[in-house]
């Protein structure tokens, strides 16, 4: 007894429960596996032991002998200090916890290698499914394990080389509509704080912005255009290269929180009534000081939307006939314009 503990690093085992109860190994798993079959007094006695010696099944290692899932779904996202995630993740949580799955967050930090690694590590582990806000275009990884029957939903971003249920933001459409909303308060001269260029959402957003001029006859003028920011800090020297240009544009439009939040340090330091618009509302956005217009989605349905996508095919219903596939889905979360200043927020 003492050496099979261990070997388990110290904690009882299902053979000293066993012993303990004057029955076989086999019977004392029947019992702790609620098997009818099994005695009143039997029961009795090995659940006693159980309690006794404080025995905790390993409910992982069974379900990998039998061929069942972990009950674990692995949750990727790129920015674990992005408050955004955090919200996304309890929307995921929240339809998954009823279903008796767990989810396992992990950060890749908008770096694909990883990403790869990361995908590969809960692939070995049989998560059940995986919920991923791609860190790249390059979704090989993601693909692979789709085929090789790990269900795989994306959100924020879409699949990109195979085919998978997503959930995504209204990006192009939020971002035309907060410029057309710049541009009817008289600006002109409008600069971009952007992501990365290879970040779907940052595309798309600014395609929103450059149609949003294009439509008003304005010229898209490269000068006034910063892609690339992934922190605060960087989105801080963006705007401060924009606002030190000899003609600094009247208003800036920002393509994420951090970018928001970066470049209001650089309006505030510059002492300028730049106007300054953003896409993701965020927390204490109403106390910045400044007149802020924000694009607001609810994050949490974003999370929601993925994992009941996610559920749906772990435990498929309704499904035309057996063993035809269902097509993937896709689903656009939509946004509105929220105006934060002295009076209040106000809802465009």
């Amino acid at each position: 007894m003492a050496d099979a503990r261990a070997a388990n690093g110290g904690k009882p085992t299902l053979r000293d429960v066993a012993e303990l109860a004057g029955v076989s190994s086999m019977t004392a798993s029947r019992v702790l596996r609620g098997d009818p079959r099994a005695t009143a007094a039997t029961r009795k006695r090995v659940q006693a032991a159980a309690d006794e010696l404080g025995y905790m099944p390993n409910h992982m290692a069974r379900s990998l002998r039998l061929g069942e899932g972990t009950g674990l779904i692995g949750l990727l996202v790129t920015n674990l200090a992005n408050p955004f995630y955090s919200q996304l993740a309890l929307g995921v949580d929240s339809v998954l916890a009823p279903h008796g799955l767990k989810t396992v967050i992990a950060n890749t930090k908008q770096d694909p290698v990883t990403e790869r690694e990361l995908v590969a590590d809960l692939v070995a582990r049989r998560v059940d499914g995986v919920v991923a806000v791609p860190a790249s275009t390059d979704q090989r990884h993601l693909a692979a394990a789709a085929e090789g029957g790990v269900p795989v939903v994306l959100a924020s971003r879409p699949p990109e080389g195979f085919e998978a249920d997503c959930v995504l933001v209204d990006d192009f459409g939020g971002a035309r509509r907060a410029t057309e909303d710049l541009l009817a308060q008289g600006h002109r001269t409008i600069g971009f704080v952007g992501s990365p260029q290879t970040v779907y959402t940052g595309t798309q957003r600014l395609k929103g912005f450059t149609d949003a001029l294009e439509a008003a006859g304005l010229p898209v003028d490269d000068r006034y255009v910063r892609q690339g920011q992934k922190t605060t800090g960087e989105a801080t020297l963006a705007a401060r290269e924009l606002l030190a240009l000899p003609d600094p544009p009247t208003a800036l439009f920002c393509s994420n929180n951090r970018n928001t939040i970066g470049a209001y340090h650089a309006v505030r330091a510059a002492g300028r009534s730049t106007a300054l618009t953003g896409f993701d509302d965020f927390e204490l956005a109403d106390a910045l000081g400044l007149p802020l217009t924000v694009v607001a989605y609810d994050t949490d349905q974003l999370g929601r939307r993925a994992a009941e996508l996610l559920v749906s095919r772990i435990r498929p219903t309704g499904q035309p006939s057996p063993g035809e596939p269902r097509p993937p889905r896709r689903i656009t979360v939509p946004t509105s314009l929220i105006t934060y200043n002295p009076a209040g927020r106000q809802a465009l």
